[in-house]
């Protein structure tokens, strides 16, 4: 397929939710992982046992940007839009509003829900500009763990 129908189509699905994701279990040892790879080791979301005596939330909890990491992975969108447009590659872009209303206790289950709210085509690239309104849910949570509008390119 081509730009000109992923436009069209994506055109069609602006304001609807395109995507909920399975649920996804945050384990203690992905946030020790990402703890390292960012250098952020603080005892909230490493130290377990004075986390429990400690923290109000009475257990470690994910890093905020931990969290805004699964982004990628809970959409799962790149590759079928991909296989679905003929898509060569996707990019991030940045993001707009980033919150995070609701800390995320390691041991819990989130997901994404997916909103388009924008697609366009990008003169002379070869490409489409996407926004979407992505809430990351926390089962059983009343408040979302992160919401984000995220900006991101497919290139054709």
């Amino acid at each position: 397929m081509s730009l000109e129908k992923a436009l069209q189509d994506m055109t069609d699905k602006i304001g609807t939710e395109t995507r909920v994701s399975d649920w996804v279990e945050v384990t203690q040892e992905r946030v020790n992982r990402f703890a390292d790879a960012t250098g952020d080791h603080q005892w909230i979301h490493v130290d377990v046992e004075r986390a429990k005596k400690e923290s109000p939330f009475g257990t470690t909890i994910a890093h905020g940007y931990f969290t805004l990491s699964l982004l990628p992975f809970l959409a799962g969108v790149v590759d079928q839009v991909s296989a679905d447009y003929g898509v060569k590659m996707g990019v991030n872009y940045g993001c707009n509003r980033l919150r995070f209303p609701h800390p995320v206790p390691v041991g819990s289950k989130v997901r994404l829900r997916t909103i388009l709210k924008s697609v366009e085509a990008v003169e002379g690239q070869n490409a489409l500009h996407l926004i979407h309104e992505n809430t990351i849910e926390i089962e059983g949570a009343v408040k979302p763990a992160c919401v984000v509008e995220s900006i991101s390119r497919m290139y054709f």
